[in-house]
């Protein structure tokens, strides 16, 4: 129990507590990005603040951290699938509450997309490429990103036969998602929120 479930999801949230746009803020710049623009420690945060090179490497470096939760739970959890989905879980919450930066994070989208690239591939690409749509279109990336999660699930039932437990956690990765965009939300209602 202790090695094929505590601590595969344990090592998963350690690695999303990881803050890449925390650590490439002070390396290139030596500043906190949480201090700055929306206060996000994250991709699009990044971009803001520090421009479009820098916000990409951390947009795949965070992506990258998902899939290495999903990976951890691969070679630690013979073949249980639930597992290795709930590693990415751990993941994202890592991303959003991170333990190194007293649980003040990022969003968690960019660590979800590798975690779904990784566990439900065409479901994750076809999310993604309706979140790109929304995104060129509308210039929002929060909407991008919450369209990304909810329609997640409906492409898991309708594309991906994977255990079912995948959509299940992946209702749990939209929750998250809203939780994190609340603020992003009202904006969006109120024609406020910030294009990027």
């Amino acid at each position: 129990m202790f090695y094929t479930w505590i601590l595969p999801i344990l090592l998963s949230y350690l690695i999303g507590s990881i803050s890449f746009s925390y650590i490439v803020g002070k390396l290139t710049k030596g500043i906190d990005i949480r201090n700055y623009g929306s206060g996000n420690a994250g991709a699009t945060n990044t971009v803001r603040v520090l421009g479009k090179v820098p916000g990409l490497i951390v947009f795949i470096l965070d992506a990258l951290k998902g899939m290495a939760a999903v990976g951890i739970g691969y070679l630690m959890a013979d073949g249980n699938a639930a597992v290795w989905m709930v590693c990415g879980i751990a993941a994202i919450v890592g991303h959003n509450w991170p333990i190194f930066l007293k649980f003040r994070g990022g969003k968690g989208i960019a660590t979800t997309i590798g975690v779904t690239a990784v566990l439900v591939f065409y479901a994750a690409l076809i999310s993604g490429l309706l979140a790109i749509l929304f995104i060129v279109f509308t210039r929002y990336v929060s909407l991008g990103s919450l369209i990304y999660t909810a329609s997640l699930p409906i492409f898991i039932m309708l594309v991906d036969h994977g255990p079912s437990t995948y959509f299940w956690l992946s209702l749990i990765m939209m929750v998250m998602a809203i939780i994190r965009h609340k603020d992003n939300i009202k904006n969006l209602l109120k024609g406020k929120e910030r294009r990027i």
